[in-house]
């Protein structure tokens, strides 16, 4: 591991543990390994060895996206020990990853592509999530939020 990111990761991680916060030091040490994961893949396909903060903040997401999908099952299962677990693990992720913008900052995004790309109806769909995704940094929006923002927006038209 190198660059920023990993860095604030190990040393929250000694804060953590120097704290006795075995819940936050569980989910540090997560992110940790999933990076180190990463960058084993990124050896076995001959790349360079360490993740910049870009492909960091792209495992980070995934990390996310896998906390929401169990939220959502936990919830379904009336489990919301569990959900608020995953909830706590999310918090701590976020941490390190760039604020969300907000909806007013994404809509005006949104704007800006629909203006660029004068979409005619859902055919122009993965144009704009293409658009999007160059102008979006990683871990700066909820890409299902964006979805479903350009999915409304398309309807409308």
């Amino acid at each position: 591991m190198s660059d920023e990111i990993a860095k604030k990761i190990s040393t929250a991680t000694v804060e953590a543990m120097k704290a006795k916060q075995p819940e936050r030091v569980m989910t540090l040490r997560l992110m940790t390994s999933a990076i180190k994961q990463e960058e084993i893949n990124q050896r076995s396909e001959n790349k360079r060895n360490a993740l910049t903060d870009d492909q960091i903040l792209t495992v980070l997401e995934r990390m996310v996206k896998q906390r929401q999908d169990s939220i959502e099952q936990y919830q379904k299962a009336n489990r919301d020990d569990l959900a608020n677990k995953e909830k706590l693990e999310i918090e701590i992720i976020r941490e390190f990853m760039p604020a969300l913008l907000s909806e007013q900052q994404l809509t005006a995004i949104i704007d800006q592509c629909f203006a660029e790309i004068k979409p005619k109806g859902n055919s122009d769909m993965g144009l704009i999530m293409n658009y999007l995704k160059k102008h979006l940094k990683t871990g700066q929006a909820d890409m299902r939020m964006v979805n479903t923002i350009v999915k409304n927006r398309l309807q409308n038209l």
